[in-house]
């Protein structure tokens, strides 16, 4: 087992596999954010977030999650530098600036760039409704139930145009790192053959419009609206 996973092959394989779960993972959140374009007054939102901070499922979740990402950061860096030490001679300026759309050639830039964009998604959101707090998330009742104004404190930073910009960028480099990853991940777990790898590209083309299409569309949404 030790062999297989040093071997590149393992670490593909590894990097896969939480390529899928953290899929997964977006699909959800995407799935909850729509919720704000959903209803303004927010109860709609608020009873989403408040299932999915109480959840015991979501709870144990979380920190597998969290597992998930770094697993996927560490082995695509670590595969990204191989694949440099192995290239006999890097590309050539012009070669960089006419391919730096492909997300085959540009996984790991893509990456960096999602990273970029998490970690201030975080630090607006997860951080302050875990620890630090914030005066918008003064309690609200919904359905006879206390719970966190998550709503308040999500659709005034969607009400930032320079905020919503950003998340737009983000969304429309998740779709592209998710074009190619998706394909890729069944392929390194088996699905090879040419009549599966013709249909997963085309679903993971699919899936990528419609993961940009889905963050996009709520940025937009206050920016119309608000």
């Amino acid at each position: 087992m030790s062999s297989f996973m040093s071997a590149s092959i393992g670490r593909k394989f590894l990097m896969s596999i939480t390529g899928i779960f953290l899929i997964s993972f977006l699909l959800i959140h995407l799935t909850l954010n729509l919720f704000l374009t959903f209803d303004d007054s927010g109860d709609l939102f608020n009873l989403a977030a408040n299932f999915m901070a109480t959840n015991p499922f979501i709870r144990i979740m979380e920190p597998m999650l969290a597992i998930g990402f770094v697993i996927h950061i560490i082995w695509s860096g670590w595969i990204t530098l191989e694949n440099m030490r192995a290239r006999p001679q890097k590309y050539e300026f012009g070669d960089q600036l006419l391919s730096w759309w492909a997300p085959a050639k540009n996984m790991f830039l893509l990456g960096s760039m999602i990273m970029i964009f998490l970690v201030i998604h975080i630090f607006n959101f997860w951080v302050k409704m875990k620890f630090t707090g914030d005066p918008l998330l003064a309690g609200v009742h919904v359905g006879g139930a206390e719970m966190h104004n998550a709503y308040a404190l999500v659709s005034n930073l969607f009400k930032n145009p320079w905020y919503d910009l950003l998340y737009i960028v983000g969304g429309i480099l998740v779709g592209l790192h998710m074009s190619h990853g998706f394909w890729s991940a069944f392929q390194t777990i088996g699905f090879s053959n040419q009549i599966w790898l013709k249909r997963l590209k085309c679903l993971a083309i699919t899936i990528g419009v419609v993961f940009a299409l889905g963050f996009c569309f709520i940025p937009l949404y206050f920016m119309i609206k608000f």
